[in-house]
C-alpha cells in the first residue's frame, strides 16, 4: 500500500501499477551522474570490506572428508548445459522457445549446488528437509512477484523476447521465479560446509541494540515512509526497493516479540548475515552470466549509475544482491528452514572450535 499510497499523492495513474505482468516497459531515467556514482560506491565499499577483509585474513583448514557426488549432480550439469546452449543459440527466435530455457537452467543449478552439498558433507538442503524444500518453489515464485510489483514504480528491469499471450507471460514467469529461493539458499547450505566461512563469521563483532522494540517502531516507521517514497520519487529512492522490505519484515518480527534470524549477532555470529549475502551474490553472477547474450533476456536501466557494465547489470547494481540475500534467509525462516549452520557430520572439534547447531532457536556455542 504505501508505493501506491506514494504515486497517488503525486498525481500518478494507478492501473500501471497494478498489472499482473513483468515489466516490459523502457522508462526514460535521469542520466549518468559522477557524484552520485561515487558517492554510492563509497557507501557500499564501507559496507561490504570489513567483511570481506576478515573472510580473506581467515586461515583456511585441513580438507574435510569427501563423499560420493551423487547421480542426480551429473543431471543438474547435464541440464545446465543444455540450457545454457538453448538459451545463447541464435535460432527459434520467432518461436520462443528459447524464453522456456531459464526453468530448467536453474533446476540444473539447484540439482547441483545440493549435490555439491552432499560432496562436501553428506546431506544437503533437498535431502535435509525436502517437504520444506518443495514448499520453497511455490513460496519463491510470490517472493519475486513482490519485486516484480515494486519494479512497477521503479522500472530498473524489463523483459524483452517474442509476444506472447499474457497467460502465458505469466506462467513461465512464475515457473521461473519459482527457482529464486531454493536456488540462493542451496547455495548458502553448500557455502556452510566450508570451516573458513565458520570461522571468519563467528566469535565477531558483537551488536547489540538497546530497547529493540523501540528501534523496530522506529524501522517500521522509516521503512513504511521510505516505501511511500519509493512510489512518489522512484527516480530518487529506487535502492530501497531492496533494503526497505527488509525492514519491515524484520521490525514486525521484533514487535511480536519473535526471536529473528539476525539476533545471533548479538553473540558476534555473522553467518546468517554474510553467507545469505554472498550466496545471493554467487546467484547474481550466474543471472546475470546467463542471461547475458541469450535471445530473451532481460535489460536494467538504473538511473545516475547506469555505466561500467558487467554482464547486463551495471556495475553498482550487484549491491542490491547483498540485502535480497538478507531477504532470502528471512523468507526460509519464516517456513522454519535454517541453512547457514553447518551440517556436523563435515566438522570436527580439531578443525573448528565452534560446535553448530541446526535449531532455529539455538546459535553456536563455545565447546
Amino acid at each position: 500500500m504505501p508505493p501506491l499510497a506514494g504515486a497517488i499523492l503525486t498525481g500518478k495513474s494507478l492501473p500501471q501499477y497494478l498489472s499482473l505482468q513483468p515489466s516490459t516497459l523502457y522508462v526514460e531515467h535521469p542520466p549518468f551522474s559522477w557524484p552520485i556514482f561515487i558517492l554510492l560506491s563509497l557507501l557500499i565499499l564501507v559496507c561490504i570490506l570489513p567483511f570481506l577483509y576478515r573472510l580473506v585474513r581467515t586461515p583456511g583448514s585441513s580438507a574435510s572428508q569427501l563423499f560420493p557426488f551423487p547421480w542426480w549432480g551429473w543431471l543438474g550439469i547435464v541440464l545446465i548445459a543444455l540450457s545454457w546452449s538453448l538459451a545463447w543459440a541464435n535460432i527459434d527466435t520467432q518461436s520462443g522457445w528459447q524464453r522456456y530455457s531459464f526453468t530448467p537452467l536453474w533446476l540444473g543449478y539447484i540439482l547441483l549446488l545440493n549435490a555439491l552439498g552432499v560432496r562436501r558433507s553428506g546431506s544437503c538442503l533437498m535431502l535435509e528437509q525436502p517437504g520444506k524444500f518443495l514448499l520453497l518453489f511455490p513460496a519463491s515464485a510470490l517472493f519475486w512477484w513482490f519485486f516484480e510489483y515494486l519494479n512497477h514504480f521503479v522500472h530498473n528491469w524489463y523483459y524483452l523476447g517474442p509476444p506472447i499471450s499474457p497467460l502465458t507471460r505469466i506462467l513461465t514467469a512464475s515457473l521461473s521465479f519459482s527457482t529464486v529461493l531454493p536456488a540462493v539458499l542451496s547455495t548458502v547450505y553448500w557455502m556452510a560446509t566450508f570451516h573458513r566461512m565458520h570461522r571468519a563469521y563467528t566469535h565477531y563483532w558483537v551488536l547489540r541494540v538497546p530497547y529493540p522494540r523501540v528501534f523496530a517502531v522506529i524501522g517500521l516507521v522509516v521503512s513504511t515512509l521510505s516505501l511511500f517514497a519509493l512510489g512518489a520519487w522512484p527516480g530518487s529512492f529506487y535502492p530501497l526497493v531492496w533494503v526497505s522490505p527488509l525492514i519491515v519484515l524484520l521490525s514486525l518480527q521484533v514487535l511480536s516479540g519473535k526471536r529473528t534470524v539476525f539476533s545471533s549477532l548479538q553473540e558476534g555470529d555473522w553467518r546468517p548475515f554474510c553467507l545469505p549475502a554472498l550466496a545471493s551474490l554467487q546467484c547474481g553472477l550466474c543471472w546475470e552470466l546467463w542471461n547475458y547474450g541469450g535471445m530473451a533476456p532481460w535489460k536494467y536501466n538504473i538511473p545516475f549509475v547506469d555505466r561500467f557494465h558487467l554482464f547486463e547489470m551495471p556495475l553498482l547494481g550487484y549491491a542490491g544482491y547483498f540485502p535480497f540475500g538478507l531477504e532470502c534467509l528471512l523468507v526460509a525462516s519464516l517456513l522454519g528452514i535454517e541453512v547457514y549452520t553447518a551440517p556436523a557430520v563435515s566438522l570436527s572439534s580439531k578443525d573448528n572450535p565452534i560446535n553448530f547447531s541446526n535449531s532455529t532457536d539455538e546459535y553456536s556455542k563455545r565447546e
